[in-house]
């Protein structure tokens, strides 16, 4: 592995008296308690993911160096069916301890941070999980109260913790050595769980946070300094209360180590190419090591520290970085102990719960035909009706969004919703609604209404005529901003640039990819004004979307989006899959684009083409396992 020397510390010349040693510090991010690598949604393994394959490989490494530490780097807690019977069905009560504590405190786990899903299921909820621990679990930018100093914030617990270990050097001598890990997550945490922390919290920035608590770590004995950064990597210049912002943290003196993530990503890797400061073959930011372990369960981060110890104290001069895929031959986790939390969430996932006339699949969800996404519609719209009767929002013109959030991606050709026609289980609510989010209803106007629609359009590449087999899908932009908003009737010209760029930002004011948009027949005009179901994350402005975040919200029950798909599906189940396109393409004369699909869609294909009107042929499989479709009108 190549390795790095960070300008502020040239390497003296090789003497005696200055102990040499090697620290390995592995890592695990964004698991979704994904233990034992079972896809709870097809109710079958899946081998590609799971902490269980993570185990063996640690336990290997461990073997063969004599300093290791092992970290988390948060959202460990929700993600699956097993994290919902733990939290909503009463199956912490039953085991005790939460399993993903078990299992991490039985690897070995040194220290942890919080992501901000570990707030989804409330603070109290994570409070209870988190006494299990084994290790320090540490957050330096969620705090109670901010003051005019970062360290004096009331923080909600940690900010940092020594870790006191024993190194063993070149020689075979060991010595003591200080490491102090720290964690942040991103500020926005706020609005994506305004339901559980609007009251008595607030959240720092990163940088700010950690500019002011690693020199005070250094003061208090640290000789190596990680952060555990649950934030992804954007190299643009910083702003303030940015999202992704590990790259300018690996900048910040005094830091070691970055241990990244929340982008369900992988670094040092193809998904960030080499840029001025991104070092993907040395896995380095700004010269500093840095790793992005993927998600899941899907690698294992190791960052490789050279240390050396002059006058008594150890600092790292030199490092690197890589992110090993997970061993796909391990079949067991660490401890057994979770075998009835699995049994009990397989239970539950099977209970019966309705039954549907049609298939419910999200194979061509990018492409127009989306019965996924129209039943979470018909269910947040049902619901705010409801809501709505008798008050004086109560004859506006209700509209409803969603967006699909399994439609293949960064997790594979089998990351997509397949039921078919009959009995509905609880597995089957948890497919299609896969997150912990309540159902919010918003006052706007027409104009952020195209605005909304504009933003979400961002998701296609940009086609051109008399180009062949183009890519039709922009795959930096994830499926779950691309919202559908029933109600509306419009076409989609992805010939034309796009309006925003994948982080919301304008780019293009002059262009525009909504045509004909419409409601109840007629155009939709910029002073109309409608009642919009969605989700509390994108009410709240989750995904950047223009207008949203500072929308008036109408006061309703805090019931979850899956409760409440979950009670529509069983009121009107068989007429809930009756599917009626929302948009299509505007005329694609002249272009050829291809998508990928998982493999099974062609059984569904027919169907499709004939409900859209478009003509698609399925041209191949890539390497990965994905089906190539050709797409043209």
């Amino acid at each position: 592995m190549s390795s790095r020397t960070r300008p502020e510390q040239s390497v003296p010349a090789r003497d005696e008296r200055i102990a040499r040693a090697q620290l390995t510090v592995l890592a695990t991010s964004d698991l979704h308690v994904d233990i034992l690598g079972y896809d709870y949604y097809s109710d079958q393994p899946n081998r590609q993911f799971g902490l269980a394959r993570i185990a063996p490989m640690v336990e290997a490494l461990r073997a063969e160096t004599p300093n290791t530490l092992l970290l988390d780097n948060g959202d460990y807690l929700q993600g699956n069916p097993l994290g919902d019977y733990m939290a909503l069905a009463g199956g912490l009560a039953e085991a005790g301890v939460h399993p993903i504590l078990q299992v991490m405190n039985a690897m070995g786990y040194d220290a942890a941070t919080l992501g901000n899903h570990e707030f989804d299921f409330g603070v109290d909820y994570l409070d209870r999980v988190n006494r299990e621990a084994a290790f320090p679990i540490v957050s330096a930018n969620v705090a109670h109260r901010l003051a005019a100093d970062p360290l004096q914030d009331t923080l909600h617990g940690s900010p940092y913790a020594l870790l006191e270990r024993e190194i063993v050097d070149e020689h075979g001598q060991a010595h003591p050595l200080t490491v102090g890990v720290i964690g942040v997550l991103p500020p926005q945490v706020l609005v994506w769980n305004g339901r559980h922390l609007g009251q008595g919290f607030a959240a720092r920035d990163m940088l700010e946070a950690l500019a002011a608590w690693v020199p005070e770590m250094r003061r208090a004995g640290a000789e190596v300094v990680i952060a555990l950064a649950h934030t992804g990597i954007d190299p643009r210049e910083a702003v303030p209360g940015m999202e992704n912002a590990a790259f300018h943290i690996a900048g910040l003196p005094g830091i070691d180590a970055v241990v990244a993530g929340h982008q369900h990503q992988v670094f040092p890797g193809s998904d960030f190419p080499a840029a001025p400061g991104v070092d993907p073959i040395a896995g380095t930011l700004q010269g500093t090591p840095t790793v992005m372990p993927g998600f899941w369960g899907s690698h294992l981060g190791v960052i490789t520290l050279e240390l050396e110890r002059m006058d008594g104290r150890w600092r790292a001069v030199t490092g690197s970085a890589a992110a090993r895929p997970a061993e796909a031959a391990a079949e067991k986790p660490a401890v057994a102990a979770i075998d009835a939390a699995h049994a009990g969430t397989l239970d539950y996932v099977r209970q019966p719960v309705g039954a549907i006339a049609a298939p419910l699949h999200s194979y061509f969800a990018l492409v127009g035909y989306d019965p996924c996404v129209q039943v979470i519609n018909q269910a947040q719209a049902h619901y705010v009706r409801a809501m709505l009767q008798g008050t004086e929002w109560d004859a506006l013109p209700l509209l409803s969004a969603a967006a699909p959030f399994k439609a293949g991606g960064r997790a594979g050709p089998g990351n997509y919703i397949d039921i078919p026609a009959g009995e509905l289980a609880i597995r089957n609510i948890a497919d299609l609604y896969p997150h912990a989010n309540q159902v919010r209803a918003i006052v706007v106007d027409g104009g952020t209404v195209r605005e909304w629609v504009e933003r979400a359009a961002g998701i296609f590449a940009r086609l051109v005529p008399g180009v062949a087999d183009q890519p039709l899908i922009d795959p930096t932009v994830p499926s779950y901003n691309f919202d559908v908003l029933s109600g509306l009737c419009y076409r989609i010209d992805p010939s034309a640039a796009p309006r925003y760029d994948r982080h919301g930002r304008l780019i293009n004011p002059d262009s525009r990819r909504i045509v004909e948009l419409s409601h109840d027949g007629r155009p939709v005009t910029d002073d109309q004004t409608f009642v919009v179901a969605t989700n509390s994350y994108r009410a709240s402005g989750g995904g950047t979307f223009p207008g949203l975040g500072h929308a008036e919200t109408l006061s309703l029950d805090p019931d979850l989006s899956r409760d409440i798909l979950l009670q529509h599906l069983i009121e009107v189940g068989a007429h809930a899959s009756a599917f009626e396109p929302v948009w299509s393409f505007a005329s694609l004369s002249g272009i050829e684009a291809v998508f990928l699909s998982g493999p099974a869609g062609r059984s569904h294909l027919a169907d499709v083409r004939r409900l859209l009107d478009l003509d698609i042929v399925e041209t191949g499989r890539t390497v990965q396992g994905f089906a190539e479709y050709r797409v043209t009108r």
